[in-house]
C-alpha cells in the first residue's frame, strides 16, 4: 500500500439482527448508515495511527472494493477510519477505542 492507504478485510455482517426487544430485523430493511468493523491487512508508509492487524471502524459505502484470492477487501485512507480498536493495550485489559 502507498502513502496513507489501508487495505482492510471487511468482517462479514450477519444477515439479520435482533432489536433490544428481541424482534428479528432482516437484512433487507434499510436502517441508518451502518459503520463496519474490519481488520487492517496492509498499511502504507504514511499511515501514522493504524498498523497491520488493528481492528478499525469505517463506512463501507464510501470506499472502493477489491477482490483478492476470492476474498473481499476495502481500500481506504487513514483519515476515513472512525475508530481503532486495541484488544491488547499496554496497560489493562479489554477493548479500547
Amino acid at each position: 500500500m502507498l502513502h496513507d492507504r489501508l487495505l482492510v478485510r471487511a468482517v462479514p455482517d450477519k444477515s439479520e439482527r435482533r432489536s433490544s426487544a428481541g424482534l428479528v430485523i432482516p437484512d433487507t430493511v434499510k436502517l441508518a448508515t451502518r459503520l463496519a468493523w474490519g481488520e487492517v491487512c496492509g498499511a502504507g508508509t504514511g499511515a501514522r495511527h493504524v498498523k497491520t492487524g488493528d481492528r478499525v471502524l469505517f463506512d463501507p459505502e464510501d470506499q472502493g472494493e477489491v477482490e483478492l484470492n476470492g476474498e473481499r477487501y476495502v481500500i481506504l485512507r487513514e483519515r476515513d477510519v472512525h475508530a481503532v480498536a486495541n484488544e491488547s493495550p499496554e496497560r489493562g485489559t479489554g477493548l479500547y477505542l
